[in-house]
């Protein structure tokens, strides 16, 4: 049996995030102006939004809308990098705070934390 050529099935890549990162919820609201948590805070100059095929977002996109993310912040307190979360990534433990991330632990070959 042939597969069929106009038969296009989307790739799911696999997403290895930075041991900082931590996962929160994001709102943009007039960026660099954002709501991280339910909190302002700002997106750092050169920051980048990936979204859920790994692909950058352009901000002017994503105004208003509630997004589930993994972050990153630089030394000055700024949104670095952010990645939009797929379904499959939201069922994985993640730490929301740093706190968290220095209680639990990762498994680098699993991808995974564990608390």
């Amino acid at each position: 049996m042939q597969a069929d050529p106009n038969l296009i099935v989307p790739l799911q890549i696999s997403r290895t995030f930075p041991t900082t990162a931590l996962r929160g919820e994001l709102v943009l609201t007039q960026p660099p102006e954002v709501t991280l948590n339910g909190k302002t805070a700002r997106l750092a100059p050169g920051a980048r939004i990936r979204g859920e095929n790994n692909m950058l977002v352009m901000w002017g996109m994503l105004i208003g809308k509630k997004l589930k993310v993994h972050y990153t912040i630089d030394t000055y307190g700024l949104l670095m990098d952010v990645w939009i979360l797929r379904p499959d990534e939201l069922a994985q433990l993640w730490p929301t705070t740093p706190a968290e991330a220095a209680k639990w632990t990762y498994d680098p070959l699993k991808k995974t934390w564990s608390k």
